[in-house]
């Protein structure tokens, strides 16, 4: 079995750019053809995330998750659903504020990778205390995969929430590529995206090229 440590430590050292599916996002592209598509392009991890399907058609999803990401030695991560992370082998799963509570998840799943979402300074601060293996901020733009309204955090809140807690972070909400630069300067490893990928005329091309500017900033002489 796979642990957590290293889960995690694959995480860290490999991952960049973390892509999550959206099937109804995807210009009528299944989620099989999205994820084929950016694991052609190198991606290190994926997140399926499906709120309208029903419980067999997740688990058939995520099955086929499981081989494809296997077989290209990405880590894979299940949105909010635990008995679909479990059942699927998956490498991870993340939680939003109104999913199960990520301290009870963690006693139940102590290898899984553990994402939890959080919108304010305090839930970044409690993250690690819950159990959390990385987090995320957002949104920090304007997005249209939220169906209910949330307040949009900006740039400035990288280093407001990273201040609290020294985990892994993620961020989300409305990233395109041209924040990049933006976002990198500001501390950015791992952009979390849907629209970008899903909505790119050629997935594999538009992921190629996010990789590649992520990477070179990670290239890049430190200060």
């Amino acid at each position: 079995m796979t642990t957590h440590q290293e889960r995690l430590q694959k995480f860290i050292e490999e991952v960049t750019l973390y892509p999550v599916s959206c099937e109804k996002l995807a210009l009528g592209r299944s989620d099989r053809q999205w994820l084929e598509a950016v694991l052609a392009a190198g991606v290190k991890i994926v997140q399926l995330r499906d709120k309208e399907a029903d419980g067999r058609t997740l688990f058939n999803k995520a099955k086929m998750f499981r081989e494809l990401t296997r077989a290209a030695g990405a880590l894979f991560i299940v949105n909010d659903r635990l008995d679909v992370a479990l059942l699927s082998e998956a490498d991870g799963i993340h939680l939003g504020n109104d999913d199960l509570p990520c301290e009870e998840v963690r006693r139940y799943a102590p290898e899984l990778i553990i994402g939890v979402s959080c919108n304010r300074e305090e839930e970044a601060a409690t993250a690690e205390a819950r159990g959390a293996s990385y987090y995320n901020i957002g949104p920090l733009f304007p997005t249209g995969t939220k169906e209910e309204a949330r307040e949009v955090l900006g740039i400035e809140a990288i280093a407001r929430f990273s201040r609290h807690s020294q985990l892994p972070i993620t961020v989300m909400g409305g990233i395109k590529k041209h924040h990049l630069p933006e976002l990198m300067a500001a501390g950015v490893k791992r952009p979390a995206v849907v629209t970008a990928l899903t909505q790119a005329a050629d997935i594999t091309a538009e992921t190629k090229n996010w990789l590649e500017k992520l990477q070179q900033h990670r290239a890049l002489p430190r200060p």
